[in-house]
């Protein structure tokens, strides 16, 4: 049973409107309270980009998009939901008589997450009637693509209430990492805190400007940290003797007088019109929305490299994001069954993402190869080989292909696919697929391709079992009486 199949955002700004956004591209209906005038549009801006950024990021069946619904009051927001996120200003005052509002009109058994960035649950959940329901769901901008939340217990937030918010977080694709012992600023911020602090001092001076402290950053230990944060970095650099060796040669540089982090800077108005205007140079014109695109979309190539690591089993948030498409899958993987077999079946429906176009704004060779291996994997889930199939041992592997490239796919381009099953037994299948631009119809790219039915632990193949072929039979029995596809059984370099 799902922990969260109805929320409620109370504040509505760039953490509370990507919550929502969160929420509902995971099927969920919000509700949202925000008293700013235009939080309809900000909010709609937001869902917009992260759109955008679920299209690059999975080809799984999204759920139908959660509606949201705009409240008058909080009570209206709050009555019967499942979850309520509170967004509102960084004010203790001002989040704790929120948070006490909240918990008079909710359910007694809804869980109360508070997106504070530092201040403490125990003080937050002081007036609340069920206390125990109330704890901090730290989260990190672009909350609809950064996977990791701090969930935060206060003295009076019970061990069950902890353990559904790791459950329902996990539901929306993120990960909920549960901080022991509650502290101001939790972990995330009090580690960002220590490198703000020392990089206002850098600033302030003259050893370096804005965008040279970023690159420093961005292209050195910010790439390690995305993939192994910062103590199994350490491990590594501490050779085969590993951590220990690591403490023992690094750990006297803490005693020199290196850094400033435990200086405050003074952030008078030279020095925060100094950073201003270094920052603007930075930005180089661009909007924060046009900023945030490209954010999104660096985020999301990053994730799917991670996704292709550790030998295809995944890494970090790449692992993260490979578990939540099995769920998608799990949940929406089949919508296909009612496909008409009197004709080529029509699979998949994407459009070409700025993460797949080369400098000429044309989708590269891989990414035409992995819409056919997407389209692969659909017909064999419409026949029962899903991921539950796979991990029992058995599964279908491609071992032959042949691509032709007849038009080209753009940047922002609609495409869909379709699929022939040209002959099929107990242990082949040999199929044909089209890549069609989805306006015209027109046909951009075919492949020609060939699969075995294997047992992955033997390592040979095996005729499928029976349940698979009855799913087969009458595709193949419909396609059968179709024409050949034009471009079947051609080879490399052949006339046409």
């Amino acid at each position: 049973m799902s922990i969260i199949t109805k929320a409620a955002c109370v504040g509505g700004g760039v953490i509370g409107g990507a919550w929502a956004a969160r929420f509902a591209l995971a099927g969920i209906d919000v509700n949202i309270f925000d008293p700013h005038p235009e939080a309809e549009r900000i909010i709609g801006e937001v869902m917009a980009n992260a759109e955008k950024a679920y299209g690059m990021l999975t080809m799984a069946p999204l759920p139908p998009r959660g509606k949201l619904t705009f409240c008058k009051t909080i009570q209206q927001a709050v009555e019967g939901v499942d979850w309520i996120q509170e967004s509102v200003p960084e004010r203790l005052e001002l989040k704790r008589g929120v948070i006490t509002e909240i918990d008079a009109f909710a359910r007694p058994d809804a869980l109360i997450g508070s997106s504070t960035s530092g201040l403490l649950p125990s003080d937050l959940q002081a007036d609340m009637k069920y206390p125990e329901r109330m704890f901090v769901a730290h989260p990190y901008n672009p909350v609809y693509l950064l996977p990791l939340v701090e969930l935060v217990g206060g003295k009076k937030t019970s061990a069950q209430t902890i353990k559904r918010a790791e459950e329902g977080v996990a539901e929306i694709g993120m990960k909920g990492v549960v901080i022991a012992k509650e502290i101001e600023a939790f972990v995330g911020d009090r580690l960002l805190e220590a490198l703000w602090r020392e990089a206002l001092w850098l600033i302030q001076d003259d050893i370096c400007d804005t965008e040279t402290l970023d690159d420093v950053m961005r292209y050195s230990f910010g790439m390690r940290w995305a993939q192994m944060g910062l103590f199994e970095t350490y491990r590594i650099a501490g050779g085969e003797a590993g951590m220990r060796h690591f403490l023992a040669q690094f750990g006297p540089c803490l005693k020199w007088p290196w850094t400033k982090f435990t200086d405050v800077v003074d952030l008078d108005d030279a020095l925060v019109e100094k950073i201003g205007a270094q920052s603007d140079a930075q930005a180089a014109g661009r909007s924060i929305r046009e900023l945030e695109r490209i954010r999104d979309e660096n985020l999301v190539g990053i994730m799917h490299a991670l996704k292709a690591g550790n030998g295809g089993e995944g890494w970090g948030a790449g692992k993260l994001l490979a578990d939540f498409e099995k769920r998608l899958w799990a949940k929406g993987g089949n919508q296909a069954k009612t496909h008409d077999a009197s004709g080529p079946l029509r699979l998949l429906e994407t459009k070409v993402n700025a993460a797949w176009v080369d400098y000429n704004g044309h989708m590269t060779e891989h990414r035409y190869l992995q819409l056919f291996g997407d389209t692969s994997d659909a017909l064999l889930r419409l026949i029962g080989v899903d991921f539950a199939y796979v991990e029992a041992g058995h599964s279908y592997y491609t071992v032959e292909t042949h691509i032709r490239h007849l038009g080209e796919a753009k940047l922002g381009q609609a495409l869909y696919t379709t699929l022939q099953l040209l002959a099929a037994d107990e242990k082949r299948i040999q199929f044909f697929t089209r890549i069609h631009d989805a306006a015209s119809g027109e046909v951009i790219a075919t492949a020609e391709q060939m699969m075995l039915h294997v047992d992955a632990k033997a390592g040979k193949s095996v005729p499928a079992p029976t349940e698979v072929l009855a799913k087969l039979k009458p595709i193949a029995e419909g396609h059968a009486k179709l024409a050949a596809p034009e471009g079947a059984g051609r080879h490399v370099g052949q006339k046409r």
